[in-house]
């Protein structure tokens, strides 16, 4: 049994009863009834997935996973490719929006080079990165696979281990990427996944004007007509029209549902992987948290498909991480709304009829 399959049949759905405990608590606490709303149903969300009345989230990494596409050769990116390379050095130096806001959160950030076509030997050597690559880049998908089956199976399986490695000292996660190109495989996956019209869920990515738009488009059109994914089954969804940090996304969400911890979900990229990890063990939805929605069209159809709902709506569409960064000071909110805010009888305060009285 190989680490994909081990790791999928770890991922248990999350727990009811904690959930009811949760539940129960916050119904009680002193304030009028679910007064704090959606951070209320994340701290009971948060209860079932660590099993926690006091879920711990303290130790915060954003995993920044890299990768190029051989898709850019069809003019679907403002940048060229070589930005990929030049933005894992900034990453590592800390000049990056994820750097900033990773900061401001407490969070760390690791960088993943999974299949970046620059040279970034120096930077694993030393340790700065994870070493994960797959290949220097995918193949362009309007002319078949972006990648083999195999090779989807270990970008999954890379992306897992990274989270089994950072599992000792982290207890949430979140996603990030960095690939000049990867809205237009994110872009193929999600009406691959969802059925939508590929117009609907293509947007401007780095910027395009109108006529470049018109181009991605069509891009994304002869991508998945070429190649046909099956949409039932996720690893032939990532091979045929994937990137490789999609799939580390993939695999760094079965990872961490798989040791019963939240993943905060980034943009469009990182729904993209999002959706791979649930097609392939559908129980990792339980430890998904959405961390903000991208103005990237298909990003609301991809979130709408996962069954989820994005704690920010801030405009953003960077990636690499920041909206996962943002977010998790939502998250410690709702922990300390369970943990700290005090229950009508703990308070002593009359709490006078119940709603519904």
């Amino acid at each position: 049994m190989g680490l994909l399959e081990k790791t999928v049949n770890k991922i248990d759905p999350a727990d009811r009863s904690w959930r009811h405990r949760a539940r129960e608590r916050l119904n009680n606490l002193c304030m009028p009834h679910w007064a704090l709303g959606c951070l209320m149903d994340l701290a009971v969300d948060l209860a079932g997935m660590t099993r926690s009345m006091q879920p711990p989230v303290a130790g915060k990494t954003i995993v920044t996973m890299a990768g190029d596409h051989g898709v850019v050769e069809e003019g679907v990116s403002l940048y060229p490719q070589e930005v990929t390379t030049q933005m894992v050095w900034n990453f590592v130096k800390g000049g990056a929006g994820i750097n900033a806001l990773a900061g401001q959160a407490g969070a760390k950030v690791a960088v993943v080079d999974m299949g970046v076509a620059g040279d970034l030997g120096d930077l694993v050597d030393q340790g700065l990165i994870f070493g994960k690559k797959i290949a220097p880049g995918t193949s362009n998908m309007t002319e078949g696979p972006a990648m083999d089956r195999e090779q989807a199976v270990r970008a999954l399986e890379a992306g897992i281990e990274v989270a089994e490695e950072l599992g000792s000292d982290t207890d949430l996660f979140g996603t990030g990427d960095m690939g000049i190109g990867n809205t237009t495989p994110s872009a193929a996956i999600c009406a691959a996944l969802t059925g939508a019209p590929v117009e609907e869920v293509t947007g401007r990515g780095t910027g395009l004007d109108d006529v470049r738009l018109a181009c991605k488009i069509a891009v994304v059109k002869r991508s998945v007509k070429a190649n046909r994914p099956d949409s039932d089954d996720g690893l032939d969804v990532l091979a045929k029209l994937g990137g490789f940090e999609i799939g580390g996304i993939a695999g760094l969400i079965l990872g961490a549902a798989s040791q019963r911890k939240p993943v905060l979900v980034d943009g469009f990229i990182s729904t993209a992987g999002a959706m791979i990890a649930c097609t392939v063990a559908p129980a990792a939805k339980d430890y998904i948290i959405a961390a903000h929605r991208s103005v990237e069209p298909g990003h609301r159809r991809m979130q709408e498909y996962l069954g989820i709902s994005p704690l920010l709506d801030l405009g953003m569409r960077l990636g690499e991480g920041t909206g996962a960064a943002l977010a998790m000071n939502i998250v410690d909110a709702a922990v300390r709304i369970l943990v700290d805010v005090a229950t009508f009888s703990e308070a002593e305060v009359s709490r006078g009829m119940k709603a519904g009285d």
